[in-house]
């Protein structure tokens, strides 16, 4: 049985290969708080107990175990932070830390009881697909910093590397950039490095870096050549 500080590592390269693969071990090391030498050691133990596999390059895959361990916990997690949000009435900004600690106690009999009584949601409050639950079908997203001017669509989902960032979470969710949300994109500025919206017909204006951390589904454009 995998340790809950290798359930961590695992969880942490499962989410770098769903939002921008692929997971090295220096991110790895990086998002873990954790030295080279360390990181190391660790993915040495993990190859060793069939949970990843890792590249001449360092590059780091998960194996059929490693990813049933991993889905596992972020299923966990996500439903966590659903039932957080959902019943308790917790900020999104809050609840990733919360179900950090709360992911590792659950018990199968207890996360499916949970799930039912969560009406088996597809996703966690930020968007983010739970693993095992039925899944609508999904329209290709882009990270928001790609868009142009005059584009319009839908935010999808906030990545989950910057749940680790409740000041992003709390500006998003102040500005109504969050799932579900309708916007049209006013002006793009790369010198500025800023991209400006209309949210509900509010402005918002979005720094590259934290438009990056945002996906979104755009709308078919029309009167292209």
């Amino acid at each position: 049985m995998a340790t809950p500080t290798i359930e961590e590592y695992l969880e942490t390269i499962y989410n770098m290969e769903q939002e921008s693969p692929p997971a090295i071990s220096a991110r790895v090391a990086e998002a873990m708080g954790v030295s080279r030498p360390t990181i190391t050691d660790t993915l040495r133990r993990m190859a060793q107990q069939g949970y990843v596999t890792v590249g001449e390059e360092k590059q780091i895959r998960l194996t059929d175990r490693g990813r049933e361990v991993a889905e596992a916990l972020v299923r966990r997690h996500r439903l966590w932070e659903r039932w957080l949000v959902d019943v308790l009435g917790m900020d999104w900004a809050k609840v990733h830390e919360e179900a950090c600690r709360l992911e590792h106690a659950l018990s199968p009999e207890v996360e499916e009881r949970l799930a039912n009584h969560l009406n088996r949601p597809a996703t966690c409050p930020h968007g983010n697909p739970i693993p095992g639950m039925m899944q609508p079908p999904q329209a290709d997203t882009v990270p928001m910093n790609r868009v142009a001017p005059g584009d319009k669509g839908t935010v999808a989902r906030v990545s989950q590397s910057s749940e680790r960032d409740p000041r992003l979470l709390d500006y998003l969710r102040e500005r109504g950039v969050v799932p579900g949300a309708r916007f049209a994109v006013t002006e793009v500025a790369p010198w500025a490095g800023v991209i400006t919206l209309s949210v509900d017909g509010a402005t918002v204006i979005l720094g590259a870096e934290a438009a990056s951390h945002v996906r979104v589904s755009v709308d078919q454009r029309t009167g292209s050549a």
